[in-house]
């Protein structure tokens, strides 16, 4: 991997990420809404928890969507914005029409406005719920900082443009990643919420067709090709991202890795690297992912966001 003497335009984005992130959690806080609507945060958790009990899968879908408002925009929940006829949103992006989660966001921001009326921002219920999903699958609590404004704008472009792709080398992963103030530590770790979650198999047969990716163990790839067509134009089927504790957040996913057992390109290139192999090996071997985890997603969550009389306080998420 290049170092940073020799790269300068990824110090140069990492600096303006970094500077991003530092400027807006300054500007957050810790039980924001203590006074104003001190049940916010219970009325969060109460509804991811059901929700997760119901449906497991919906925990990585809540973790993702926080992933994916944070990386375009920054976390203003902007990712909640349903299309309309003369605005297609970042809903409508072909990389975010998988997204899962939106109706209990919409449950948790309807209970609170009957509490509390006009007062937590629809972003904010985003970073609870990932927080929540975290502690109800992987047992990883933290606290979130909140006082994130909600975003007016919501562009079907944007989303192809900000967020890393399930092809991209590790090069792009770093540069994507950098781009928001994230580390590469930090990317290796976020890529530990594959842990949980499923994938479609139209996002990892280049590795099945037309030749098996070389890198893949071969009863694991003959495991995908019975599952996988080539054309999945009209058949898509899903499956685990971690085969050995799919609906479990924890450090499994690193032992997929070091197996040849992952699905995504982007996954397995976290080996490519003596870095970021370290980083794979480290975290397979104990309990020093999860902590770790946690400090990530509120850095993430810290992203870009909007604050004081920015953006406003939406009423209905979408």
């Amino acid at each position: 991997m290049p170092t940073k003497m020799r790269n300068p335009s990824f110090n140069l984005a990492f600096l303006v990420g970094s500077l991003m992130v530092a400027a807006s959690s300054a500007q957050l806080q810790v039980g924001f809404y203590e006074t104003t609507c001190p049940k916010a945060e219970s009325i969060v958790q109460s509804v991811v928890f059901e929700a997760i009990a119901s449906n497991p899968g919906l925990g990585a879908g809540l973790v993702r969507l926080l992933f994916h408002d944070c990386f375009v925009r920054g976390c203003d929940g902007s990712v909640l914005i349903a299309s309309t006829a003369s605005n297609p949103s970042e809903q409508a992006s072909v990389i975010d029409l998988t997204l899962r989660g939106f109706d209990v966001i919409d449950q948790a921001k309807a209970q609170i406005e009957a509490a509390c009326p006009g007062i937590v921002s629809c972003a904010d219920i985003v970073a609870f719920a990932a927080r929540d999903s975290a502690l109800k699958l992987g047992g990883i609590n933290y606290t979130v900082a909140a006082g994130r404004r909600d975003g007016l704008e919501s562009n079907e472009a944007d989303p192809l443009n900000n967020l890393p792709q399930f092809s991209f080398t590790l090069a792009q992963l770093e540069s994507s990643f950098s781009a928001k103030g994230l580390s590469v530590a930090d990317m290796v770790i976020l890529s530990g919420a594959h842990s949980i979650g499923i994938a479609h198999c139209s996002s990892f047969t280049n590795r099945l067709y037309p030749t098996v990716d070389p890198t893949l163990d071969p009863t694991f790839a003959s495991t995908l090709l019975s599952l996988c067509p080539n054309d999945t134009s009209t058949n898509n089927p899903t499956t685990s991202l971690d085969y050995q504790t799919p609906n479990i957040l924890d450090n499994k996913y690193y032992q997929d890795i070091l197996n040849s057992k992952v699905l995504l390109t982007s996954d397995e290139d976290l080996t490519n690297s003596t870095s970021t192999l370290s980083l794979v090996k480290i975290f397979s071997q104990g309990g020093s992912w999860a902590p770790r985890f946690a400090a990530s997603m509120q850095k993430m969550g810290q992203i870009g966001v909007l604050t004081g009389t920015e953006g406003n306080i939406r009423l209905n998420c979408s």
